[in-house]
């Protein structure tokens, strides 16, 4: 049982009071669920130290965005949401391993929702025998005893294997009950992620790029103010899909994988063979129409490129998840759909992961579904009844207004 701290500041515990709350941390830092990461023990440290040392002004998400993750003094925290997507995941952490046997007379850590300063919660103290003098503690009973018949010297040895028996129960039920814990705790977030965050192999993104043809101005090194117009060839990337590769770049980074990012078109098989791939972008992105077109859910369009949808293999009569380009762009007020997807490639024995939209605010929305753990909880009940399917797809729609995307909808879902 746990009861909390007094309203004091963490600042003025005694010396033992913070030795025993960094021991603590300590031993649940070397627990699985926060061994294999090198961000989240950073993290926790860092909130720790600082919330003792009376310092709680400095346990900001800006703060540990520079500190913890090597941001820039001036990032957008809007735009760069690792320091929530992290603290939001070492929330769900900690309390998975308070909910293991074992550790209900431990000091309680614990990251408030909405908050990075940590709290912290002593157990309840068990009342303890004292006897003067250290001399045995002696029972005494006034209650006669009384010669015990054979039926009366059996009964103690009954009721020994009973309780054996209840105990061996109890505990069956302890550890059946923690592992149906833990397996409800084992989020939609889990379930998609960890094949590529528990990897070796780094992770490749691959974006769609376009070659542009045009001018550029050069300054002169002697004269900065004089300028020259040159005709070069840049490469172009759209800039709604490096929303998602930041998005999913910064899980990345909090869970210590490395990636690397190339353009779909001087992305190889070869480069795609040396680990999970991550492949933002559909009708502008060759690689993922190729990878898409063998699944249920797909890219499809007409002729004139006037009409761009996902098809369902299952159903081919269906048209509602369509773009009509007249409407978006005389308006750019219209329903955009994506699909989000991880599977096994084939070709190449690892995995891929799609994130694209018809237009481009459903690519956009595909990257925001993939790390906001609220939005991934949509799929928990699919994923759950997929009786541990490895591969799954997801179609997603999104409102679209003013060209600025909405929350994202689980339309569809599929597992093989």
């Amino acid at each position: 049982m746990q009861v909390d701290v007094p309203a004091t500041n963490p600042a003025d515990f005694s010396q033992v009071e913070k030795a025993a709350i960094e021991e603590q941390v300590e031993r649940l830092l070397q627990n699985s669920y926060f061994s294999h990461s090198r961000r989240f023990p950073m993290f926790l440290r860092f909130v720790v130290r600082h919330t003792l040392a009376g310092q709680s002004d400095a346990v900001k998400e800006r703060t540990l965005g520079i500190e913890i993750f090597g941001r820039a003094v001036d990032y957008d925290t809007s735009l760069d949401p690792i320091v929530r997507v992290t603290a939001a995941e070492i929330r769900k952490r900690i309390a998975q391993y308070y909910q293991e046997p074992g550790h209900e007379e431990e000091i309680r850590v614990s990251l408030p929702a909405g908050s990075y300063v940590p709290q912290f919660h002593w157990p309840q103290a068990q009342p303890v025998p004292t006897v003067a003098n250290g001399a045995e503690l002696e029972v005494l009973s006034e209650v006669p005893v009384e010669t015990p018949t054979p039926q009366a010297a059996l009964r103690p040895q009954i009721h020994l294997w009973m309780g054996i028996a209840v105990a061996l129960l109890m505990a069956s039920a302890a550890v059946g009950g923690s592992w149906w814990w833990r397996s409800l705790q084992h989020s939609a977030f889990d379930v998609f992620w960890e094949p590529i965050l528990n990897s070796a192999d780094p992770v490749l993104f691959c974006i769609a790029d376009q070659n542009q043809y045009t001018e550029i101005s050069l300054r002169d090194a002697a004269d900065p103010s004089h300028q020259t117009m040159l005709r070069d060839t840049l490469t172009a990337v759209v800039m709604d899909d490096l929303n998602p590769v930041v998005k999913i770049a910064g899980v990345l980074q909090a869970h210590g994988k490395r990636y690397s990012l190339k353009g779909e078109g001087s992305t190889t098989l070869t480069d795609l063979r040396n680990g999970p791939s991550v492949f933002v972008g559909a009708f502008d992105n060759a690689w993922t129409l190729r990878l898409t077109k063998p699944l249920r859910f797909h890219f499809a369009n007409d002729a004139a490129m006037t009409r761009l949808w996902i098809a369902d293999s299952n159903n081919p009569n269906r048209t509602d998840w369509v773009v009509d380009r007249a409407k978006q762009q005389a308006t750019n007020n219209y329903r955009d759909y994506a699909i989000v997807a991880r599977f096994t490639d084939g070709n190449t024995g690892k995995i891929a992961i799609i994130a694209a939209g018809v237009a481009r605010g459903g690519t956009i929305a595909a990257g925001e579904f993939l790390i906001d753990p609220t939005y991934l909880a949509q799929v928990e009940s699919a994923v759950h009844a997929s009786a541990g399917k490895k591969n799954m797809e997801f179609v997603l729609s999104t409102e679209i207004i003013d060209g600025q995307p909405g929350t994202p909808k689980m339309e569809a879902a599929y597992f093989w």
